[in-house]
């Protein structure tokens, strides 16, 4: 499966971005899906995680109320909403599919989208 990720750019403290990852393939909603961020010196972290059916998700702590991730399989498509967005959040974000299971392990992640870079300004 392809992975293209989207939405991502420049936004002031406090402002919202909308991230949005297509998948080709007709397997898509059969796939869990994540998104990841890496910032400059630091490892790649679990952002959120949603199960195939969209009827269950995880966030990390650091965004727990702020983000939300939803999926439109009719569509092939992930989105992460990001709201409050903090100059902590800018990374590059991916998006990533992982073909059984679901969670926040990076290492059960099978395929991964090219990445889309989020900077927010203080």
């Amino acid at each position: 499966v392809q992975l293209q990720a989207s939405g991502g750019g420049l936004v002031q403290a406090g402002g919202s971005l909308r991230l949005s990852c297509a998948a080709s393939g007709r397997t898509f909603s059969t796939y869990a899906m994540g998104w990841f961020r890496q910032a400059p010196g630091k490892e790649c972290e679990i952002v959120a995680a949603i199960d195939w059916s969209g009827g269950s998700a995880v966030f990390a702590d650091s965004v727990k109320g702020r983000f939300t991730i939803s999926r439109d399989n009719a569509k092939n498509t992930v989105y992460l909403q990001m709201n409050s967005l903090k100059p902590k959040d800018t990374a590059v974000y991916y998006c990533a599919a992982r073909t059984t299971g679901w969670g926040t392990r990076l290492s059960a992640y099978d395929f991964w989208g090219q990445g889309t870079q989020v900077t927010v300004s203080s």
